[in-house]
């Protein structure tokens, strides 16, 4: 929902173990300088997420950044971030309380040369709203990071859940079915009554 990151994998083989040239290849590329970065630039936008930390999330962006969310809202910019999470998690009447999120990533980011990154995955998140209602989902995501001036930063971040199943959907489905069956029973009690009157 809102800014969240989930960059390299550390996918380092036991040692006890015998692997293959290929394992021994990914066991090299996890420790490689850019990855440990991108590791710790995840560890550090998922901690300022769950902390509602929105500086350091901004420090950690591009100016441009684009930001699709997990609602479909896009935004772009750091001051259209900062409105966005303003308008969920703060002001008078936020709709989110609180976010715990924990991320995690399918494979190593993919580089593309010295500068670009692009990585993907899920995330385990937790919901609590502002109305009380606690959801949990497990969203899809995936990003572009790039260096600008020896700093990885996050360029374009993409938030998804699965449209066919969320607690969205499910809270609807709870209500109809709700409202079915009081209907069901209210034309039932009044079928009754009325079948009474006109015997």
């Amino acid at each position: 929902m809102i800014l969240t990151m989930g960059f390299s994998s550390a996918q380092v083989s036991d040692v006890a173990n015998p692997v293959s040239a290929g394992d021994k290849q990914t066991s090299t590329e996890a420790e490689s300088p850019a990855h440990k970065a991108l590791r710790d630039l995840r560890t550090v936008m998922q901690t300022a997420l769950n902390q509602r930390d929105l500086d350091t999330l901004l420090q950690h962006v591009t100016d441009d950044v684009v930001f699709t969310t997990m609602n479909g809202d896009r935004v772009v910019g750091k001051a259209g971030i900062r409105q966005y999470f303003t308008k969920m998690l703060e002001g008078t009447e936020p709709v989110v309380k609180s976010i715990k999120a924990q991320f995690t990533v399918e494979s190593l980011s993919h580089l593309y040369g010295d500068n670009v990154a692009v990585a993907f995955g899920h995330s385990n998140d937790n919901y609590q709203l502002s109305n009380g209602d606690t959801w949990t989902v497990t969203p899809q995501w995936s990003t572009t990071v790039v260096r600008q001036n020896g700093q990885w930063l996050i360029a374009d971040f993409h938030y998804s859940v699965n449209m066919f199943d969320n607690p969205i959907l499910t809270t609807q489905r709870t209500w109809l079915l709700g409202g079915g069956l009081i209907a069901a029973l209210l034309a039932l009690i009044v079928g009754f009554f009325l079948g009474r009157k006109f015997r």
